[in-house]
């Protein structure tokens, strides 16, 4: 008989800054969709966004760990961060894989990249190898019987914030501490 492994979503992102939408999101795809733990995957550097956006690395790990303290489901997860750059999903939850394999690591997606996901570095050894959890995002519809088996659709509340938004806020010197976990705002004064 197989041993039982971890159910263990993998969030990842540039969490720049992590904001309420990514923590209602991971705590309800916890709650709701089978997972054991989910761990929020900081990337050091997305081949599709320029690096001059991101904030430092280890601020944005940092602002994660605050806001995920106190809930035991959550992980923030450096993982990325010492593997050679630019970063691609396969070559992450391959390592992933092969670093825990007492775990199943399912990624998850948004529906607008699940639309890009055809164009992602070796997009179908992904779909053959690994498991898909996709949430929905306005203007992006699927249909879910065009989803290969290994893809899972999940029906989650929409929450429409960006770390954009975020960072242009604070940037402009505006209270948006409702948007933030009060750890990371806090910690965003003190910056």
């Amino acid at each position: 008989m197989e041993k039982y492994k971890i159910k263990t979503g993998i969030f990842g992102g540039s969490f720049n800054p992590v904001h309420i939408g990514h923590l209602a999101l991971a705590n309800y795809l916890c709650e709701y969709s089978g997972l054991d733990e989910l761990w929020f995957l900081v990337s050091p550097h997305n081949p599709l966004k320029r690096q001059t956006d991101l904030w430092d690395d280890n601020l944005r790990l940092e602002l994660v760990k605050l806001a995920i303290a106190d809930y035991p489901k959550f992980r923030a997860s450096d993982f990325e961060f010492h593997l050679p750059r630019p970063s691609y999903t396969i070559h992450t939850l391959d390592a992933l894989q092969k670093a825990y394999p007492d775990r199943e690591f399912i990624l998850i997606i948004g529906a607008d990249n699940w639309h890009l996901f055809p164009r992602w570095y070796k997009a179908e050894e992904i779909l053959k190898n690994h498991q898909v959890m996709v949430y929905p995002r306005p203007g992006f519809m699927i249909d879910p019987g065009t989803l290969p088996s290994s893809v899972q659709l999940v029906d989650t509340p929409l929450l429409e914030i960006s770390s954009t938004f975020i960072r242009q806020a604070l940037a402009e010197g505006r209270d948006v501490r409702y948007f933030l976990h009060p750890a990371v705002y806090e910690r965003l004064k003190k910056s």
